[in-house]
């Protein structure tokens, strides 16, 4: 059953050990770096509620039950066209880009749907388990993220040859569970309700077992949490100023497990280091689609706002100007292409369910992710100079300056020296700010550091093809098989 806002809220006010910008958060609600975004997710919830948007945010289930279309395991075509849909509505609400809003992230526990026969070589009762924890996600509905990144220490090193809690790992077994020790990175863990905690790219070493191999699920009000934070973009200054930063800011904090309990029955697999490795590969096969989906906001944004700077000073109709714009299409439309032809394409996975085309999904998140950079370039030239030139807009309304900023910020009566400095505001925030700087490098590793995107597209792109083609046309003996296949 779904949850409404409230119920969200309720659930996360739970007394848990929050830290961020030099304080201890006492109702993580109504923090102002937090009580933003979390007004974003419990307007989530409500929207499943709402009847104009119930039947966008949610389905009818064999027992009747409303659940949440994001949650929902992807079975056909249509799933996937629905869930994107329901990405769509989330981000018109929210007027800006949220990515740690669970959608994204559940798509990992069904990449671990896919694996049960090779976790149940581990033991059948991690099997079990991820069945349940897959149940309970589309019924319960909670707020659900990922857990991947350690401080990890000296890269060098194993973790063994240095301070073992640089990697979460296992300190001991009990009668009713096992004690992690160790950190992750999270974002959104204090205002999130559980967590799919698993070993991040690291060197295990090559041994079979390993206590740094494991992966559960995390009840984020566990005792023995704590949440340090990086000091949010939030209240830091006037939302007149910074549009996105004080609405969209989504809070990463340093997730300590400080000997945490973990029930036998929230571990997904243990210790087995071949398993570890599988979940690695196999991942995002899934989640990718989502998360890249967000780039086609992004790209929309930069679009928007670019074409509306430029329109105001007449510049629109400059053919180096269409061009960039131009730029800036193409990449938005590579986007959506790959991703509507990877569900095009999809395939029925290991578990039965309907995997995106992994070639097409993983190329188009290389797309996304690298062309990034140049194209909020591109937006920053075209909208020019004065996003980081302009006054703020407490200066607009004051004695002295008023009048000044009124007569050089208008043009025409269409542009009047309030809408530019709001449209200069917004582009500043999208393209020039903190926030902007860090939604650039959240997008480059939050699934992964860019190498590991390139070799996502080299595992799963059909080499053969080509080889066959240059075989035929090279006219190449028999005795050259090609090589093993990647």
């Amino acid at each position: 059953m779904i949850k409404t806002g409230d119920e969200y809220r309720a659930s996360i006010d739970s007394g848990r050990e929050i830290y961020i910008d030099g304080e201890q958060v006492h109702d993580v609600t109504k923090h102002p770096m937090f009580a933003p975004i979390i007004d974003i997710r419990a307007r989530i919830y409500d929207l499943a509620h709402d009847a104009a948007t119930a039947d966008v945010m949610s389905y009818v289930d064999e027992n009747g039950e409303r659940n949440s279309i994001a949650n929902k395991m992807p079975l056909t075509q249509q799933d996937w066209i629905d869930k994107r849909a329901a990405i769509d509505l989330v981000l018109d609400e929210a007027r800006g880009v949220v990515t740690r809003v669970g959608d994204e992230t559940i798509g990992e526990m069904w990449a671990l749907y896919d694996g049960q026969d090779v976790l149940n070589e581990v033991d059948p009762r991690f099997a079990e388990n991820i069945r349940r924890h897959v149940k309970l996600a589309a019924t319960g509905d909670p707020f659900h993220i990922s857990a991947n990144t350690d401080p990890k220490g000296d890269r060098s090193k194993r973790p063994q040859d240095q301070d073992p809690d640089m990697l979460l790992h296992v300190v001991k077994e009990t009668g009713d569970g096992i004690i992690v020790r160790g950190a992750k990175y999270e974002t959104a863990a204090p205002y999130a309700t559980q967590a799919y905690t698993k070993p991040t790219i690291a060197n295990w070493g090559d041994a079979k077992l390993s206590d740094y191999a494991v992966g559960f699920i995390a009840d984020l009000n566990a005792p023995n949490l704590k949440f340090i934070c990086r000091t949010g973009f939030a209240g830091r200054r006037d939302a007149a100023d910074y549009p996105l930063s004080n609405r969209v800011d989504e809070v990463e904090s340093l997730v300590i497990f400080d000997n945490v309990l973990i029930p036998w029955d929230d571990i997904l697999f243990y210790r087995h280091t071949r398993a570890a490795t599988f979940v690695r590969s196999c991942l995002h096969r899934y989640s990718a689609l989502p998360y890249v989906h967000r780039s086609i906001r992004f790209a929309d944004l930069m679009i928007g706002a670019a074409l509306f700077n430029v329109r105001q000073t007449g510049l629109d109709g400059n053919p180096a100007v269409q061009e960039k714009l131009a730029m800036l299409a193409c990449y938005r439309e590579g986007i959506d292409a790959h991703l509507t032809a990877a569900v095009a394409t999809a395939e029925t996975s290991p578990g039965g369910l309907l995997m995106p085309n992994q070639s097409l999904l993983y190329a188009g998140r290389v797309w996304a992710q690298t062309q990034l950079p140049q194209m909020m370039h591109t937006a920053r030239e075209l909208c020019g100079g004065q996003i980081c030139i302009t006054p703020d807009s407490a200066t607009f309304g004051i004695p002295g300056a008023a009048h000044w900023l009124e007569k050089y910020y208008s043009i025409t009566d269409e542009w009047q020296a309030d809408d530019r400095r709001k449209l200069l505001a917004f582009a500043r925030d999208l393209l020039n700010s903190d926030y902007a700087g860090h939604r650039l490098t959240f997008q480059l590793f939050a699934q992964a550091p860019p190498f590991a995107h390139y070799q996502a597209v080299y595992r799963n792109f059909d080499f053969d093809g080509p080889l066959a083609m240059v075989r035929a046309a090279a006219e190449l003996s028999d005795k050259v098989s090609g090589g093993a296949r990647p």
